[in-house]
């Protein structure tokens, strides 16, 4: 990008959640939860898209009352879910278990709310040392800006081609939001080498504690362009309310049963 760069300015209307799409006037509409975001693009210096800060958000400026019916919801949905999904999560442990030499669950520095580092838990679905053939990969990336997605990663095993595409080796992030690490909802955490890459006016999606779904989760996931991602995240922190939570909560369900993006 040269010294021009393009920047959202939203202003809500009221459609269903969905793909973004290039509206007739120009604008981009990017679908909320119950009330969609219609997004005009126009032309900012990279100045002016950096002074577009969040800390007047709903999200940073609400209540503590808000706050605290938000972390009450984390703990009694994710206590209910851990319970509800402990019979999938045994069959998930033996599966990877049995399928690939190396530890059940595989863990990674990620970034937090704040610049806060913390190690995320997953159940492994790449085969050992993965993490050291990156660089063998790079080139097969699908994605742009600083996140690596690649939708047939030789690096993944035969069962966590499995667990990724039902979004099953997400399930023990769920101990990360009951211990207060993470939100049902929020932006995804991002690793410390993408956040090294990050602008300005990027970094703004570190202002909210990262989550185990969000916008993007329930909008296509990996078929998302990385700008539109961090629209959406944008988006989420500057509209914010608990009713948005929660439905982002129940369009989880149909996103992670279709499969969409989940690679």
């Amino acid at each position: 990008m040269g010294a021009w760069g393009d920047s959202v300015v939203a202003t809500p209307s009221g459609s269903a959640p969905g793909h973004p799409r290039t509206t007739a006037d120009g604008s981009v509409s990017i679908a909320g939860t119950g009330s969609a975001t219609t997004a005009r693009v126009v032309r900012l210096r990279d100045s002016d898209r950096r002074a577009r800060l969040k800390e007047y958000s709903p999200l940073i400026t609400a209540p503590r009352w808000k706050l605290g019916l938000k972390r009450s919801i984390d703990v009694v949905v994710s206590v209910g879910l851990l319970t509800l999904l402990f019979p999938i999560m045994g069959l998930a442990a033996a599966a990877v278990w049995l399928s690939s030499p190396g530890p059940v669950l595989f863990r990674q520095e990620r970034i937090g709310r704040n610049g806060t580092r913390f190690d995320m838990m997953k159940f492994r679905s790449m085969a050992l040392g993965a993490e050291g053939r990156l660089g063998e990969v790079l080139d097969l990336n699908e994605q742009n800006g600083p996140v690596f997605k690649v939708r047939d990663d030789p690096r993944i095993t035969r069962v966590g081609r499995l667990l990724r595409r039902t979004s099953i080796d997400e399930v023990p992030q769920l101990f990360h939001v009951l211990a207060g690490t993470m939100s049902l909802v929020g932006p995804r955490p991002a690793l410390p080498r993408e956040v090294e890459q990050y602008s300005m006016y990027t970094k703004q999606r570190l202002l909210a504690k990262p989550g185990l779904t969000c916008v993007w989760q329930v909008s296509g996931r990996s078929e998302i362009d990385f700008d539109t991602w961090v629209e959406m995240d944008l988006d989420y922190i500057e509209q914010w309310s608990l009713m948005f939570d929660v439905r982002l909560m129940m369009r989880t369900i149909p996103a992670v049963l279709s499969g969409t993006g989940a690679y």
